[in-house]
């Protein structure tokens, strides 16, 4: 075999129509193998002698694409020092672009032995281990476009690869549960009749299923146990795991812009599938544990904020070179649109706090690739001061956990809930306002797939996570849920009626506040996971969608849901005063077409609300005025705004109210949404005059619309 010097850079095996150059980062190791596998199971090692800079590096002609291959690290196994290699070990490229097989699951893929873990175990790992993969990165993208929607455009659906396709009934099933399904005209047909206008795709880097789930039947669903951060994961693939796995997924990229829609990877940068000191040794524990791992102050540990085992080290700049290269990859070479981060407080602790001036945060600042996208943070992590909403820098958009909480909390009746829903509605300006950020940067959701989906929010008190083997002990304990009188499964129509016309209110609340929404893949046709608001490690019908039977009469609630989530949708993409990309003024906009402030609020009797209101712990209802006249901010083309103005009257009250509507705010209004009717949105709705009462039946909401 032929062996040339090759190249440092780039890392990882670049194949060049000829041959492919290989290149692996690893200050500790003294001398590392890369070795070539053969179907027979027998691999052929070359060893990587030339070295720059910490990085070995050998170009291979002849080696082409679906070649498997992994490395092997010579070097100390000193875990007292923080050294773990061990050549028995076949490692994975940390650059690897995909993925061959799964970890088989024994003693042969741990460093240690499991009656002596100061032992080291020189078993060989390659017959139970996944594989590297050699790929062809060349793919017809033909006149694919990205969409480039922007923020006050967009709405975001948070979806499983497998969850959402499993149970399809449209989908060969060949294809179901894989990226191919997401390219099927029938999911496409049904996200753009939904109107979203992202799919935020829940983890497909390639991750491991943890030995202790594999050992109890289950997985590791959602697939926040990334190992390879270049490789989509090839269990989502149809049709192969040589590579075919990239052109899968490149293909339903190119499928979902042809429809206008984005892709958004989840991705986890804050740690990997090789757990704590008793993890496995899978990739970067065996080429390089402390270049890539925060260690504790006895380096035979970790230091872990992610609860996981351990967490990437992010002032190593060969973790931030990864991560780095990891997006560009994604964005240049996958075309995807943007990323939400996975714990992102973690990636923010260079060294112990969490920290907005981090290296991460500049990196990504500056970088013209990653800085062009959609960055979307989960701001919190499990480490002391790891709840950061609010906090992260200004090119920055959060999950606003606070957001999920307070409209929980105003709709399951908590008291004195009402000035903090206020800002929530309007898009937290006291969370992103001072830093210059807009209500854009809050990502609005009531449910996502950690908790209880919408169903189960209005369903149960309680947890029930039994089926995931851990006596009920995991998950969150308070979920502000209420289970409207009956916990679980019921056939009592009055309960059944109140937990439909709640789903209506958070899902309308949703969409009615200024922000990003993102609605939970499901959740606009209430599908239910029975209670359980931890199934991570649940593959199955617990946790896959599913799709309501047109025909089937039982099936109706589902459908009427699903027809209110559209209408509401769709309500708001057609009026930019539900969208605003600035915050309200409070007053009257100079230069305008309207002479009344923006947005006014006021109690059920109309009148306008007083500081006492605000604070009043009994007060769970209020009526807001949205001025479609007063819209400050203008067009694409410096063009005025204008729109339709809003009653937006809420009753979150246990019992019936009039609402008064409000003097000298509009002479004639219409009634478009009635939670309290079954199908919600309302085609010719009462028509009412100022100072004319409106009443709101127990926890329900009503928007009046009043033409320009």
């Amino acid at each position: 075999m032929q062996v040339w010097p090759g190249q440092a850079y780039p890392l990882g095996a670049t194949y060049d129509g000829a041959g492919t150059n290989f290149a692996v980062f690893s200050e500790a190791a003294e001398r590392i193998e890369l070795c070539l596998l053969h179907e027979d199971g027998s691999e052929t090692a070359v060893e990587l002698r030339e070295s720059d800079a910490f990085v070995r590096h050998a170009y291979l002609p002849g080696v082409m694409p679906g070649q498997r291959y992994g490395f092997r690290a010579h070097g100390p196994y000193a875990p007292e020092r923080g050294q773990r290699c061990n050549s028995a070990k076949l490692l994975l490229d940390p650059y690897a672009k995909a993925v061959s097989g799964r970890v088989e699951w024994g003693e042969a893929v741990y460093g240690y032995h499991f009656d002596d873990p100061d032992a080291r175990n020189d078993m060989d790992s390659a017959p139970h281990m996944m594989t590297s993969v050699v790929i062809n990165p060349y793919f017809d993208w033909g006149d694919d476009r990205r969409p480039r929607t922007e923020y006050h455009r967009t709405v975001i659906y948070e979806a499983h690869v497998k969850g959402l396709t499993m149970l399809h009934p449209e989908l060969p099933p060949e294809i179901r549960g894989t990226y191919a399904a997401l390219a099927h005209p029938a999911v496409i047909a049904h996200l753009t009749g939904l109107g979203v206008t992202a799919i935020e795709l829940m983890p497909v880097h390639q991750f491991v299923h943890d030995h202790r789930l594999v050992d109890l039947g289950l997985a590791n669903y959602w697939g926040y146990n990334t190992i390879g951060f270049f490789a989509p994961h090839n269990a989502y693939a149809s049709w192969g795991d040589r590579g075919q796995q990239v052109l899968e997924f490149k293909s339903a990229v190119r499928a979902l812009h042809a429809a206008g829609i984005e892709v958004i990877l989840d991705v986890v940068y804050n740690h990997t599938a090789e757990g704590n000191h008793l993890g496995p040794t899978l990739s970067f524990r065996g080429l390089d544990n402390a270049s890539y791992y925060r260690l504790s102050d006895d380096p035979r540990y970790y230091t872990d904020t992610t609860g996981t085992g351990n967490s990437l080290l992010m002032r190593s700049p060969h973790v931030l070179q990864l991560i780095m290269d990891s997006l560009r990859y994604w964005v240049t070479e996958m075309r995807v649109d943007g990323f939400r981060f996975d714990l992102a407080a973690t990636l923010a602790r260079q060294f112990h706090e969490v920290d907005r001036l981090s290296s991460f945060f500049d990196l990504v600042q500056q970088d013209p690739v990653v800085s062009q996208v959609k960055l979307i943070a989960e701001p919190w992590d499990v480490g002391e001061g790891g709840y950061q909403v609010g906090n992260f820098p200004p090119l920055w958009t959060e999950w606003n956990g606070k957001f999920r909480d307070t409209c929980r909390d105003l709709w399951r009746g908590e008291p004195a809930t009402l000035a903090d829903f206020g800002s929530r509605l309007t898009g937290s300006s006291d969370l992103y306002q001072d830093d210059g950020r807009r209500p854009l940067a809050s990502v609005n959701f009531v449910t996502c797939h950690d908790g209880f989906t919408l169903h189960d929010l209005v369903s149960y008190n309680e947890k029930h996570n039994e089926a995931n083997g851990e006596d009920n002990r995991d998950g969150e304990g308070h979920n502000r849920s209420w289970n409207c009188g009956v916990e679980g499964e019921t056939d009592d129509a009055a309960v059944l009626a109140l937990r439909d016309r709640q789903m209506r209110n958070l899902i309308a609340t949703l969409l009615l506040s200024q922000g990003v929404p993102m609605i939970s893949h499901g959740d606009e046709f209430a599908r239910t996971q029975h209670g359980n608001n931890n199934a991570y490690c649940q593959d199955s019908e617990l946790s896959w969608v599913h799709w309501p039977d047109p025909d089937d009469p039982a099936a109706e609630r589902a459908r009427r849901m699903l027809a209110f989530t559209r209408a509401m949708v769709w309500l708001r993409r057609d009026h930019p005063v539900f969208r605003r990309r600035r915050f309200f003024h409070g007053r009257p906009v100079q230069g305008t077409h309207d002479e009344l402030s923006d947005i006014a609020w006021f109690t059920p009797e109309g009148e306008e609300m007083r500081d006492e209101d605000w604070q009043a712990a009994h007060a769970r209802s209020l009526t807001v005025f949205l001025n479609g006249g007063a819209i400050s901010e203008p067009g694409p083309r410096g063009e005025p705004v204008v729109d339709d103005s809003f009653l937006l009257m809420f009753n979150a009250h246990d019992g019936a109210l009039d609402f008064v509507v409000p003097p000298d705010h509009g002479r004639l209004w219409r009634v478009v949404v009635d939670t309290a009717r079954p199908e919600g949105v309302i085609q010719d709705g009462p028509k009412l005059a100022a100072g004319d009462r409106l009443t709101l039946t127990d926890r329900s909401l009503a928007v009046l619309q009043r033409p320009l």
